[in-house]
């Protein structure tokens, strides 16, 4: 059984959408309804603990809003309760006794077999995405989640009754489930027939959503776009445009391609609210790792009060990626010293997430490859500080990343395979991608089980502190950047390649010292 317990007094339902609700409180606070919020943690654990995935009747949910009585609370009653979403009160306390005898007996092996279940791997992002789109809803949403996905929705009916514009911002960490909410809202607009659009700043990310979800069905394909595909678009042409990645949207849509005549002096922020009736920008602006990305909430509440549009927010507290480890993440904000005054902690773990350090690359790599060879998704990645190489015609990759005896080739630079290794945009999900070391461009937006990170001599620890160092980057670009912007995107980038891994991550630095204190947090 699961219980959501309430301290709230009072709530009412939406009017026209008893999934969310409004509780007592500070004004303007959308929550989602308790019988909604429970049923949603039910589905959840028949998905995805196995011992109960035979057995769904197993399960039942509860919310109790011990402080409320049914006349404060009487209009949430409109969203339909069944087993997995029970509303109880203050008044109802007898009823909710009664049924916790029925449901809850003298069988002791349950806890047991619940507590020792096997826990089946987070239904991965790409793999389900053909299902989501063409089908129905594959993925769970809890909490915050479903609350952004029913404001989208709610958007889109006030557009269409009334002439309505609203901005929508989602802000949340690594598998919070940014990318689910969005692939999950394009999927029920897309089957109901609206106009609508999902755009990136990724190629890979881009380029791999078209290629499995689309499964050559170009109709599918052509919801995929770019955030600079729309320096001409129709102002309002699409009902909703869901802007992905959003920490990447850049200053303007010009590059180094736009023909002088099609060049244009708007800023990309602008051209993507202008775009749709609701657009929804999706971020998390501790991933910003090149210059020149601008994609923050304040840079789009700006634009928004500019046009005297309403912006809606949510923050995603729920963890999808890193073992639904919220721990997990807080360690690597602190480790990077990414919040006020963070520091590094010791890692405690907390039986959902695996952490250990590596003494060398060797055993890094075959450490992975144990996983691999387990049917996980294992990859490697590291800081961008080894020379990037075209491919050699005659032996195909360049073993551009050397460390002592050890050296692997970066993933291929372009969009078609080198000799067996996949183009750059499948290296994180063909299998062939495990032979090369993918850099923060390739990784970035992508999960898979087990992370494997090399910290290269451009972050290094020294004494008490990170040190950052410009003259090891082999980035071109970052290298160029103020020190305050360059020593923020470096640990950007490494935050970004450490949180990509959904079971577990192992560490390594190429410098002593830097290892030692990895060692000294991590411990094995």
């Amino acid at each position: 059984m699961v219980v959501e317990l309430k301290q709230w007094t009072s709530a009412g339902a939406v009017e026209g959408d008893p999934e969310l609700c409004v509780p007592a409180g500070p004004p303007g606070r959308v929550m989602l309804n308790p019988i909604a919020q429970v049923r949603g943690y039910c589905e959840y654990l028949v998905d995805f603990v196995n011992r109960l995935q035979d057995s769904p009747d197993a399960v039942t949910g509860v919310a109790y809003l011990h402080n409320a009585v049914e006349a404060n609370v009487n209009s949430l009653h409109d969203l339909p309760a069944d087993k997995d979403g029970q509303l109880f009160t203050a008044s109802s306390r007898g009823a909710l006794l009664d049924l916790l005898r029925s449901r809850i007996t003298a069988y002791p092996p349950a806890a047991d077999q619940l507590l020792s279940s096997k826990i089946g791997p987070s239904k991965q992002l790409i793999a389900v995405a053909a299902e989501e789109i063409k089908t129905r809803e594959s993925f769970v949403l809890l909490d915050e989640q479903r609350v952004a996905y029913r404001l989208v929705l709610n958007a889109v009916r006030r557009a269409e009754q009334s002439d309505h514009k609203e901005v929508i911002v989602v802000v949340g960490g690594p598998g919070s489930g940014k990318s689910v909410v969005a692939l999950s809202v394009l999927g029920e607009l897309f089957r109901n027939g609206y106009d609508a659009l999902h755009a990136t700043g990724s190629r890979s990310f881009t380029t791999t959503l078209r290629k499995v979800a689309g499964k050559r069905t170009p109709r599918v394909q052509n919801l995929f776009r770019y955030f600079n595909n729309f320096m001409n678009a129709e102002r309002n042409g699409l009902k909703v445009l869901i802007c992905d990645e959003a920490h990447r949207i850049r200053e303007t849509s010009n590059n180094r391609y736009t023909p002088a005549v099609k060049r244009s002096s708007r800023r990309q922020v602008e051209e993507l609210i202008d775009a749709a009736r609701v657009p929804v920008f999706l971020l998390d602006e501790h991933q910003v790792v090149r210059p020149g990305e601008l994609g923050t909430v304040t840079e789009i509440e700006a634009m928004a009060r500019a046009k005297n549009l309403t912006v809606c927010h949510v923050d995603l507290n729920g963890q999808f990626r890193c073992g639904g480890s919220r721990k997990y993440e807080t360690w690597v904000l602190n480790l990077l010293g990414l919040e006020d005054e963070a520091k590094p902690v010791e890692w405690k773990t907390d039986g959902r997430f695996e952490l250990r350090v590596v003494n060398s690359p060797n055993e890094l790599e075959a450490f992975l490859r144990s996983k691999a060879d387990q049917d996980y998704k294992a990859r490697m990645t590291a800081g961008f500080c080894w020379p990037w190489s075209d491919p050699d015609p005659q032996r195909g990759l360049v073993d551009d990343v050397v460390i002592g005896e050890w050296r692997r080739p970066w993933n291929v630079k372009g969009d078609r395979g080198v000799n067996g290794a996949p183009p750059s945009q499948l290296w994180a999900t063909d299998p062939t991608g495990f032979d090369q070391v993918g850099c923060i461009y390739t990784a970035q937006g992508f999960e898979y089980d087990w992370n494997g990170v090399i910290f290269g001599p451009d972050l290094v620890w020294r004494g008490d502190r990170w040190v950052t160092d410009r003259a090891a980057s082999k980035d071109s670009v970052v290298a160029r950047a103020e020190q305050s912007d360059y020593d923020r995107l470096i640990r950007n980038t490494y935050k970004v390649l450490l949180t990509r891994g959904m079971v577990g991550t192992a560490l390594y630095s190429t410098d002593p010292e830097t290892l030692e204190k990895l060692r000294e947090l991590v411990g094995n």
